[in-house]
């Protein structure tokens, strides 16, 4: 008797067929071509209410950190000057906490969440993080311009009574995430990229969720880019240029950058343990803890001034601009400077990660740039190089997004001699970080779940 044929044990190409008709289909159908043009539409007054966002946050820091103290005859604020700022941010980031819906968006310890937003928590992630990102915060502004971007994107799903589905959710919080998102990093393609690693998803979802998310981010580029140039007005693009041309890598730059991404995907790991132990201690009483923390990050900027003669505003800030001072002019910085920025601004950070509202992409970037410039002189590593590396090791063990990261450095530097070291530094960075013992839960800790695993 012949034996029967059997068939093979399992075969892709079916499944594969399958995916690819599943994608297909779902092209096809008449809500997800809806849920396209509502992106792309989104992508327009989202990305203006971005631009004119940054626009406010800006301006208001200027006056707060530059206008006033010059009209008090300072050409920078004295030691003192975060302390009573900083107060008044504790104080309203406190009552927005304790009063108003959504709590200000979630804790910056938590990580960087895409989805969650709502109309109705607007108001309070805007209060807060006007009053916590321009009186010196340190913090950045992508995690409420997240939060701003997928709230809008409901609101308006809403104004034209527009099908409410857990689906349609998803897709427009995602659209008008990275529509705001892109303002702020200046490129939609950082905003499609990160929001790829949040969303965690694959497959024919992958597609669903990016395909609007692109579309809104590209769309809300073209009308950022624009609107700023029409107006003349600009909101100080994420970018780090050095006077000088990077150099050819060589051995001893590839071997630095994978030693300095391992002690700063360690240290950044730390700094967010501290975060969280921040946010435990301030879910017990937020909003006297709240302002306790806040003046706290205001005594580390003091101390700096008091301690380095430079300006408290290097700690006591988002790090944007002090990035582009250090980038443009490295040697200005004197190592004992380096090590103070690093230790205050580092505690800072910690106290408004887990008290305040905003992002953890700019402090980190800093801080892993200045660890970088603080060990260029070792044999065989340039400026560059080190630089490169601390900021890609430093974003990719604070976010845990190491291909984000990737783009995100790429973009922010303005080359590509040193993408090698900064493919390399990213993902021994977060390798590390990875392995180490984990923290306190981020769930103990602010009473919700984390969107993005993290220490």
């Amino acid at each position: 008797m012949t034996a029967p044929h059997t068939p093979p044990a399992s075969s892709p190409e079916p499944e594969e067929r399958s995916e690819a008709d599943r994608l297909r289909d779902l092209l096809r159908t008449p809500a997800y071509l809806k849920a396209l043009v509502f992106s792309a539409l989104v992508g327009v007054p989202v990305s203006l209410a971005a631009f004119w966002f940054l626009v406010g946050l800006h301006q208001l820091e200027h006056v707060l950190w530059a206008d006033l103290p010059k009209a008090l005859g300072r050409d920078t604020p004295p030691a003192w000057w975060p302390l009573p700022l900083l107060a008044v941010a504790g104080a309203v980031v406190g009552l927005v906490v304790t009063r108003l819906p959504g709590a200000g968006g979630h804790v910056p310890a938590d990580g960087l969440r895409a989805g969650g937003s709502s109309a109705a928590a607007l108001p309070g992630v805007v209060v807060a993080a006007v009053a916590s990102l321009p009186f010196g915060a340190v913090l950045g502004p992508e995690a409420p311009l997240i939060a701003l971007g997928g709230g809008l994107a409901l609101l308006f799903r809403h104004l034209v009574r527009a099908p409410a589905t857990p689906q349609s959710t998803a897709l427009l919080g995602a659209a008008g995430a990275a529509a705001a998102i892109a303002a702020i990093f200046g490129n939609p393609l950082v905003a499609a990229v990160l929001l790829i690693e949040v969303a965690g998803v694959g497959g024919p979802r992958l597609f669903v969720v990016m395909l609007p998310a692109l579309l809104s981010s590209g769309v809300g580029a073209v009308v950022f880019t624009g609107f700023g140039r029409w107006t003349g007005l600009e909101t100080g693009g994420l970018t780090a240029r050095f006077p000088t041309a990077p150099p050819r890598l060589d051995a001893g730059d590839v071997v630095w950058s994978v030693v300095l991404a391992a002690g700063i995907g360690a240290l950044v790991h730390l700094v967010l343990i501290g975060g969280r132990l921040t946010a435990a201690f301030v879910a017990a009483s937020p909003f006297v803890r709240t302002v306790v923390c806040a003046v706290g990050a205001g005594g580390c900027a003091a101390l700096y001034a008091v301690a380095t003669g430079r300006s408290p505003a290097e700690v006591a800030s988002s790090g944007q601009a002090t990035l582009v001072g250090l980038a443009a002019d490295p040697h200005a910085w004197s190592v004992g400077a380096l090590l103070a920025v690093l230790l205050f601004k580092g505690a800072a950070y910690a106290l408004c990660l887990g008290s305040l509202r905003g992002g953890l992409v700019f402090p980190v970037l800093f801080l892993g740039a200045a660890v970088g410039v603080l060990l260029a002189p070792l044999p065989g590593l340039g400026v560059i190089p080190g630089a490169a590396a601390g900021m890609a090791a430093a974003t990719a063990a604070a976010l845990r997004l190491p291909v984000s990261s990737v783009v995100l450095i790429v973009l922010v530097l303005g080359n590509s001699e040193t993408i090698p070291v900064v493919i390399l530094a990213a993902v021994t960075s977060f390798v590390v970080a990875e392995l180490l013992p984990a923290g306190p839960s981020p769930r103990k800790a602010t009473g919700g779940p984390a969107r993005v695993p993290g220490p």
